[in-house]
């Protein structure tokens, strides 16, 4: 069966720096999605998996730039290590703040020394040339709970085994 729209697709992926070839991101467990429904990829990846099987390993390069905008240094901030909480020192912390009209952004600690505790509320991709390696591991019809429900039935009921690729 071809992955086509209305398909029940699972795969896994890892995100490789071109430069390096360090894994950058990897899921831990398939995702799963109903093709053109319920859409948990970046419209460039979805596209490159249309009339692919079973067992198909895609190696697709994507420009990040184009997924979420060049990088923005504005969105790094350094503050000095007294004003933030023990809680927040924490490299790979994900904070979520909020700016003077209540609209919120997700940041990152990137640093934390003993003067300084740095946040960047960029994704951690942007700037970086990435591949993206896409294993199809099942296409099949979805079932008619998971076709109700517009995606798979354990993303509905938040049973967290899948994350959005972004």
């Amino acid at each position: 069966m071809v992955i086509e729209d209305g398909k029940f697709v699972e795969l896994s992926y890892k995100v490789i720096d071109k430069k390096t070839g360090d894994v950058l991101r990897s899921v831990e467990f398939p995702l799963g999605y109903i093709h053109g429904i319920s859409e948990i990829l970046s419209a460039e990846v979805t596209a490159e998996l249309v009339g692919h099987i079973e067992g198909d390993v895609i190696k697709l390069p994507v420009d990040i730039d184009k997924i979420y905008g060049p990088r923005d240094e504005s969105l790094v901030f350094t503050d000095s290590i007294e004003n933030v909480p023990e809680d927040y020192r924490t490299v790979g912390l994900s904070v979520t703040m909020a700016n003077a009209k209540g609209e919120q952004k997700e940041f990152i600690v990137t640093r934390v020394d003993e003067k300084s505790v740095t946040v960047d509320g960029n994704n951690p991709l942007c700037g970086r040339q990435v591949i993206f390696i896409l294993e199809v591991l099942k296409v099949r019809e979805p079932t008619d709970e998971e076709a109700k429900l517009g995606g798979p039935v354990e993303d509905i009921l938040n049973i967290p085994n899948t994350q959005k690729i972004h």
